[in-house]
């Protein structure tokens, strides 16, 4: 629970009430390169060249130095892998980030510290955690900004691609159009968890006075990356004397963690910004 009792919302107050009116993106470029805009290139054309492989020169150097933000769904499916809590892979593996976005704190992932500063998770033989790596790794070396303006209503997305000096992966021949690769790397669920919590990120409305803003950022920490801890938070307490929830759905709740991140974004919108996603008990 270390990062919980770190987290310091006053970093954030000021202008943690304002809306936030950008697109929030997450890409994975290196630490080095942030400076460098003319690494983010549009996709023009709509089709890029690039392959990733062993035999690749840079193999496994994208790896290293990374200022990765993880999604709450990258975090279930992580401390799944690793078989820890959300609280233990937080503690372990995370540091919390209050510059990255203009009203809520965001989480990264820690990078070794030695000279290499590399992922984890990665050894020379390439990601030791494949089939669960984050969203941002899996997308690379497209980036994409996304705004999701209404439930109802498909998200507004724009691709760009990453192009870093050390990548050679450009040079090889493979010709991807973006639905092609999304489709190879497995990205279409992480877009769908992802566009659901992005739509918080964005939200038009306000958090509400100021004196509220800390127990706020506290729930919106918890809710969105510590899924053990929220799990306990309406299992243990009086959340479903409540709240109307179906005993199909505290059965669903109690067992898919999917389910549960997805609950957890209706209960911040509801908490956070008031609106009707859960109803109150009249009884």
């Amino acid at each position: 629970m270390g990062q919980i009792r770190n987290l310091r919302p006053k970093n954030l107050c000021g202008k943690a009430a304002a809306r936030s009116n950008k697109p929030f993106s997450l890409t994975l470029p290196h630490m080095e390169s942030n400076k460098k805009k003319d690494i983010f290139q549009p996709l023009t054309s709509g089709t890029f060249r690039f392959s990733c492989h062993r035999e690749v020169p840079c193999f496994t150097r994208c790896c290293a130095k990374l200022r990765l933000v993880l999604t709450p769904y990258d975090i279930v499916r992580l401390r799944k892998r690793l078989g820890i809590t959300s609280g233990e892979f937080l503690e372990q593996y995370t540091d919390t980030l209050f510059r990255e976005h203009p009203r809520f704190p965001m989480v990264k992932l820690k990078m070794l510290d030695d000279e290499g500063q590399r992922c984890p998770f990665v050894t020379k033989e390439g990601c030791t955690i494949y089939e669960d790596r984050p969203g941002a790794c899996r997308l690379y070396p497209i980036g994409r900004a996304s705004m999701l303006v209404s439930e109802k209503q498909d998200p507004k997305e724009q691709y760009f691609v990453i192009r870093e000096d050390h990548c050679e992966g450009f040079k090889e021949e493979k010709v991807w159009t973006i639905d092609d690769w999304v489709s190879h790397e497995g990205l279409r669920f992480y877009m769908e968890m992802n566009d659901r919590w992005l739509a918080i990120l964005n939200s038009p409305k306000t958090l509400g006075p100021e004196e509220y803003l800390a127990k706020k950022h506290k729930m919106f920490f918890m809710a969105s990356y510590d899924i053990d801890r929220f799990r306990q938070f309406i299992f243990k307490s009086r959340f479903f004397s409540l709240f109307e929830i179906p005993p199909e759905k505290r059965q669903e709740l109690a067992s898919t963690d999917e389910s549960l991140l997805l609950f957890a974004y209706d209960w911040l919108k509801f908490s956070l910004f008031g609106e009707k996603t859960l109803t109150p008990r009249t009884d």
